[in-house]
């Protein structure tokens, strides 16, 4: 198990605290839920990083990255739209998008190949940290009562009428359809020979 890899499976670690944290709820909790969260982020980029600057891109970081990716996210959104901040069928176009693209992946494996996070599943997941991060802020500070210009400053910036919140969420609804969109697209020929394969066995 390589350093990126580890990172990787810590993201899991950091996803199971943030669910225990933010179930607890108050502003300790929450504050606890934002810091796994955002540590989640930053390993989110940190193990690809590392693994294209140490030339340790495996086939496994490739699967498992993008898998710790949808678990940390997917949390994040189920809990949102428990809580109201985020609307449930967001959070179901979302997951089931994840699933579509888990189950192009399982194929691509099956058949000797292994299809990669592209630019625009980047791009939708840095939307969706934002917006989670965002949410986050909110539920840490929404009851805090200070004259602290900071938290002042990150309790507007994170206030659900603020233009975070849409300009976070809406473009990050947009990218999971393209996105989701585009991993079919590329995959296209795998899937027609997997159904191919299923009719000839049918038949037999």
């Amino acid at each position: 198990m390589n350093l990126p890899n580890t990172i990787t499976l810590f993201r899991l670690v950091l996803t199971a605290v943030f669910c225990a944290a933010a179930s607890a709820e108050g502003v300790a909790g929450y504050a606890i839920a934002l810091v796994a969260f955002i540590l989640g982020a930053i390993s989110d980029w940190l193990d690809g990083y590392l693994a294209r600057k140490l030339n340790l891109v495996t086939s496994l970081g490739k699967l498992l990255d993008p898998l710790a990716d949808k678990i940390l996210v997917s949390s994040g959104f189920v809990y949102l739209s428990a809580k109201g901040l985020c609307p449930v069928w967001v959070t179901a176009l979302i997951i089931c998008r994840e699933f579509l693209v888990t189950g192009i992946r399982q194929i691509a494996v099956e058949k000797g190949e292994v299809i990669a996070a592209d630019k625009l599943g980047k791009w939708k997941t840095a939307f969706q940290l934002t917006f989670i991060i965002t949410a986050l802020v909110h539920l840490t500070l929404v009851t805090v009562v200070s004259d602290n210009s900071l938290i002042k400053a990150l309790q507007f910036l994170s206030d659900k009428d603020h233009f975070l919140f849409p300009a976070s969420l809406w473009p990050a609804v947009m990218l999971t359809v393209i996105s989701g969109g585009s991993y079919f697209w590329k995959a296209r020929g795998l899937l027609l020979d997997k159904e191919g394969e299923d009719q000839a066995q049918s038949r037999q």
